[in-house]
Order: structure tokens, then C-alpha cells, then sequence
């Protein structure tokens, strides 16, 4: 299992990706998606929600489970994956390409977030 170096890291164990002009995506590691096990429900924030780091902000549920998503960042959601709500397998099979979960303006930006090596230690993978 590889991270990212491109990507930062949230303690939560979602994924950041910064864009130019200041929209982030925002998904799980995959190191979370095989935690979770297979995804079969995604509720995701929808367009126009504010999202506050470290809050929750929606949540994904497997066979295994019920797990809180956790927004990394502050911000105004500007587009929710409709793939992944239409078929939530994406989270396990694609967690950095076509799993993302949603994109976010952001407003604030946390500065306790992770490098790819800095995440890597603490998942321990």
C-alpha cells in the first residue's frame, strides 16, 4: 500500500489534494477503506454545505460497519462524487482516482495535517 507524496493526511485518515485555485478533494486512504472493509453507502456532504475541519461531515457504511467522514480542512462543498454515492465500491477499488468523496473550497486549512511518510507512520503502512 503506497500514500500519495502529492496528497496530505488528516489524523482521521482522509486524503487532501489541493488545487491552484484553492479547491480541495478530499477521499479516504485507502489504509481507511480496507479498515472499512467493502463500501456499500455513502452519505456525503452536498454542495453549498459548509464543512469544519475535524468535524464530521457525512458517513460511509460497510459490511462491517458505520464510520463518521471527517472533513480535513474548512470550507464550502462545491461538488459531492455522484459516482461514488451511485456506486460506493469506488471508496474500496479507487480510493485516490475515482473514490474521492467531495470538493471543498477551503476557507481554513488545518496545520496539523500529514505528509505522505508522516501518515505512512502513523497508519503503519
Amino acid at each position: 500500500m503506497s500514500n500519495p507524496q502529492q496528497l496530505r493526511y488528516s489524523k482521521e485518515h482522509e486524503w487532501l489534494a489541493t488545487a491552484e485555485d484553492g479547491v480541495a478533494t478530499v477521499g479516504i486512504t485507502e489504509f481507511a477503506a480496507n479498515a472499512l472493509g467493502d463500501v456499500v453507502y455513502a452519505d456525503l456532504p452536498s454542495v453549498g454545505d459548509t464543512v469544519t475541519a475535524g468535524e464530521t461531515c457525512g458517513e460511509l457504511e460497510s459490511t462491517k460497519s458505520v464510520s463518521d467522514l471527517y472533513s480535513p480542512v474548512t470550507g464550502e462543498v462545491v461538488e459531492a462524487n455522484q459516482d461514488v454515492v451511485d456506486d460506493p465500491s469506488l471508496v474500496n477499488s479507487a480510493p485516490f482516482e475515482g473514490g474521492w468523496l467531495f470538493k471543498v473550497r477551503v476557507t481554513e486549512e488545518p496545520g496539523d495535517l500529514l505528509s505522505a511518510d508522516e501518515y505512512t507512520a502513523l497508519s503503519g503502512n
